[in-house]
């Protein structure tokens, strides 16, 4: 599939936002190892706002859907992952493709790389920093650098790059958050964030 259309990507993120509530368990006990333990239900809070908003807004209005998914986000509470999540879905609306209805994998690219442009913006975070970046920024420079024209492997790239991403951070000490105050003790475990956005990856494979 050379080409896919930004409604059918953002029917994907439906089923990203699903594989959060799927593994919601397993990024509770990630968080609860180097944090407070609510991170899973945080990101069910989120991508439940975010799909409610794409369920009122549907996709005639593209720039009010996605700043009504980061207001959502933002209002879900529960320490940074809101605020983060949400500039990511205000941004967004900065990569919207020229063509909506025939998006090649550079658009794909770009309109992604527009989403962590704004999460980047708010977190300064980089790849290293043991935090969402590690799994989202990965991701996005594969899709960037993907040589080929099928938006399915472009997207599998990504997703392979996060999951990759999410699991380096077990050998990363943290920067940011509460974690950074383990020290060591972080350490043999994956950050709760990257590993949500690996999950998110994954969804968009779908």
């Amino acid at each position: 599939m050379t080409e896919i259309s930004l409604m059918a990507l953002m029917e994907r993120f439906r089923k990203s936002f699903q594989e959060i509530r799927d593994n919601v368990e397993t990024l509770t006990a990630l968080d609860a190892k180097t944090g407070d333990g609510d991170h899973g239900v945080t990101m069910v809070r989120i991508v439940d706002k975010a799909e409610s908003a794409m369920n009122d807004k549907g996709y005639g209005d593209f720039p009010a859907l996605f700043k009504a998914m980061g207001f959502g986000a933002m209002s879900a509470g529960g320490g940074s992952a809101g605020p983060l999540m949400g500039q990511f879905f205000l941004g967004l609306a900065l990569g919207i493709p020229a063509n909506p209805d025939a998006m090649t994998v550079s658009d794909v690219a770009k309109f992604l790389e527009a989403g962590y442009q704004g999460m980047f913006k708010f977190s300064k975070a980089n790849v290293g920093d043991r935090t969402m970046m590690d799994a989202l920024k990965p991701g996005v420079d594969a899709l960037r650098s993907f040589a080929g024209d099928d938006v399915n492997e472009a997207l599998a790239a990504a997703a392979e790059a996060a999951e990759k991403g999410a699991k380096a951070t077990e050998n990363m000490l943290a920067k940011f958050g509460r974690a950074r105050n383990l020290g060591e003790n972080v350490l043999g475990s994956a950050d709760p964030g990257a590993t949500s956005w690996s999950y998110l990856f994954k969804g968009l494979c779908k």
